[in-house]
């Protein structure tokens, strides 16, 4: 079964002879618990492509369908529910509130929704993220690789289907993009979610099941990658 499917998705932002396709009819799918890596040069359409999937930007044309539902038939108030139940973010900026712990960044999903956090989950995710020593510290206390990891955490916590990462190594050493990846990793296979992930790196793309490039806003699928 298809988690995400991307039927013909073309994006034009201008008019006339300023006008950028930045994405030309791009249409693939993706299993559940399948790991596909993006990769392509800056301003090929990449993060436009991502954008598109987890709704932050609406195409010109086509269609979005993650777990058989069609995301841009969605009103903004039911699409801003589903997205924060059915979609995780990872970026490269980390992007983790300040004033709050590493436990608190993590769960801080699903206050949002007003939900409990899943005590049980919330440990594990701890434990697998290497984070239990480090739960009560504030991001300016951590490294680097450890605020990806809280990243990684939040977007894990409310058990989304499918999992967006924007260059999540990218500001990241070797060791840490290496340990990165394997959480990843990890999580597509034990959780079963599924996750397209944006690199520069074709090293890091050849550890996905799956390698698709975006070129001019083009979309090759280079199918699965060899074990």
């Amino acid at each position: 079964m298809n988690l995400l499917e991307v039927k013909s998705i073309s994006k034009t932002y201008g008019r006339g002879e300023t006008a950028v396709h930045a994405l030309k009819d791009v249409s693939f799918s993706v299993p559940k618990g399948e790991f596909v890596a993006v990769v392509g040069e800056s301003g090929s359409g990449k993060s436009t492509l991502l954008n598109m999937i987890g709704a932050l930007d609406t195409p010109t044309s086509g269609k979005v369908f993650i777990d058989s539902k069609d995301t841009f038939a969605m009103n903004d108030r039911s699409l801003t529910v589903f997205r924060r139940r059915n979609i995780g973010f990872i970026f490269q900026s980390f992007n983790l509130i300040p004033e709050l712990t590493v436990e608190q960044n993590i769960v801080f999903p699903m206050l949002l929704d007003y939900q409990k956090p899943d005590k049980k989950y919330l440990e594990e995710l701890l434990e697998v993220l290497n984070l239990k020593e480090r739960r009560r510290h504030l991001p300016s206390q951590l490294s680097g690789g450890q605020q990806q990891r809280v990243a990684i955490g939040r977007a894990l916590i409310t058990r989304p289907a499918l999992i967006l990462a924007d260059e999540p190594t990218g500001n990241l050493d070797t060791q840490n993009s290496n340990d990165v990846i394997t959480l990843l990793r990890d999580a597509s296979r034990k959780y079963e979610q599924t996750i397209v992930m944006i690199t520069h790196n074709r090293n890091i793309a050849q550890t996905a099941d799956r390698v698709l490039q975006v070129s001019d806003g083009v979309l090759t699928d280079f199918g699965r990658c060899q074990e």
